[in-house]
């Protein structure tokens, strides 16, 4: 049997999924968002996680499911009925947290109810949200048999194969990151574990369980970012004692085996987030996890803490605090990327703001609509002549390399480099 497959959320993960896919099987890529659909189906990815010449080579003209048009290749659509014919759904929507850092799983709820109203016997759903341990079995899939009529492992399958992504890096994509697989029986596993390693070259790994799967996936970046909060605590011990953290991680990387984290603010979907989704499963279990939530605490407050060393600084250079303009260089969450989720510069801004300063944002990879949308911040993409009290750089973004400085700064003017990459700073984390 040909798989069919259908790939519902068409973002960061979502795209390059299906366009992968697409070089070997007929795909369907579903949006809720028309304006997106347009776009992808225009030949351009305004993510810029998928090239217009990749996008374009894949995109066919009809639906790819129906029998008549069977072959390789991507078709993005709004439309239910457009994903009907498939025999592999794929969920890759977003799993983000709220405002008291609980998890939000209604996307992933959505996105079930959705596969439901089309789902037949013998397919199967495979997600690749992160979540915690169980959620797929005890979360998502009773309202794809609530909505679908089917009982499932009897009339339909499920498997979980956690995204590896790691948006705006052009190296390590989808194809040559080893992916994690699994299926709610053996066979289904299989199936699954087949299906990626058609197109994943990196290899495959098939673990033995759904929530196995699951946990490796949240441990990942609960990893990460356990590493980078200690090294966030040693740079505001070593920032006490006027040593500088940047070289004693340099000295301290001769070992072999020192872990190579530097500090900084931790942003975006995966590490700022996944933590949470482990905590709340374990805390439903009655234990408190201290060192995942203790880490999340430290990485959490770091932008406040940046905020403080500028301000620091800037009055022990005698500049007047309240009414100072500040330019912040950067607002996505990380370097060379236009994804601006759950970035941690907010925070900077925020805590800037309550000192009294006027903070102008700064970011060529930014898009200033969605800036506006988020956080209703203004941003600009291009980088006037005005001249500031302080700088804070905030994102490793190639363009601010090169940048020179002196003509947006004011005389005495401090320059705070968040990320370590300025040679002309007065200040860095």
């Amino acid at each position: 049997m040909t798989n069919k497959i259908a790939v519902i959320g068409l973002g960061y993960v979502g795209l390059p999924l299906a366009r992968l896919f697409a070089t070997q099987f007929p795909v369907v890529g579903f949006d809720i968002n028309s304006k997106r659909v347009a776009e992808l189906n225009a030949g351009h990815d305004d993510t810029l996680e998928v090239s217009d010449e990749l996008l374009q080579s894949a995109l066919l003209s009809a639906n790819p499911l129906d029998d008549a048009n069977a072959r390789a290749g991507l078709f993005c659509s709004d439309k239910l009925n457009d994903i009907a014919e498939a025999n592999i759904y794929i969920i890759t929507v977003p799993t983000p947290v709220d405002k008291n850092n609980r998890p939000v799983l209604t996307p992933l709820i959505k996105a079930s109810e959705t596969v439901g109203k089309v789902l037949k016997k013998g397919d199967i759903v495979i997600y690749e949200s992160t979540v915690y341990p169980g959620a797929t079995e005890e979360d998502c899939i009773p309202v794809v048999e609530e909505v679908s009529g089917l009982k499932y492992n009897i009339d339909f399958f499920a498997g979980y194969s956690p995204e590896r992504i790691n948006p705006g890096d052009k190296e390590h994509t989808v194809e040559k990151i080893l992916k994690v697989t699994s299926g709610s029986d053996p066979e289904t596993g299989k199936i699954v574990n087949d299906l990626y390693a058609a197109v994943i070259t990196a290899g495959t790994h098939l673990a033995p369980t759904i929530k196995v799967a699951e946990a490796a996936k949240v441990i990942e970046n609960s990893q990460r970012d356990i590493n980078i909060a200690f090294v966030n605590e040693l740079a505001k011990i070593f920032n006490l004692m006027d040593i500088d953290t940047h070289a004693v991680l340099e000295a301290a990387g001769t070992k072999w085996n020192f872990l190579p984290f530097k500090p900084g603010l931790v942003g975006g979907h995966c590490i700022g987030v996944d933590p949470y989704y482990l905590a709340q499963k374990a805390q439903e279990y009655g234990y408190h996890p201290e060192i995942i939530l203790a880490g999340r605490r430290l990485n959490d407050s770091m932008g406040k803490y940046v905020a403080e060393q500028v301000v620091k600084t800037m009055i022990k250079k005698d500049i007047a605090v309240n009414g100072a303009q500040v330019l912040m260089l950067g607002i996505t969450f990380k370097e060379n990327c236009p994804d601006v989720r759950n970035t941690k510069i907010v925070d900077v801004i925020a805590a800037m703001e309550d000192y009294g300063t006027k903070v102008t944002v700064y970011d060529p990879w930014a898009n200033p609509v969605e800036v506006q949308h988020e956080y209703g911040l203004t941003c600009s993409d291009q980088l006037e002549g005005t001249k500031y009290d302080a700088v804070i750089l905030g994102v490793a973004h190639n363009e601010f390399l090169d940048l020179d400085l002196g003509l947006n700064l004011k005389e005495n003017a401090v320059v705070y480099d968040v990320k370590g990459i300025l040679k002309s700073a007065h200040a860095q984390l």
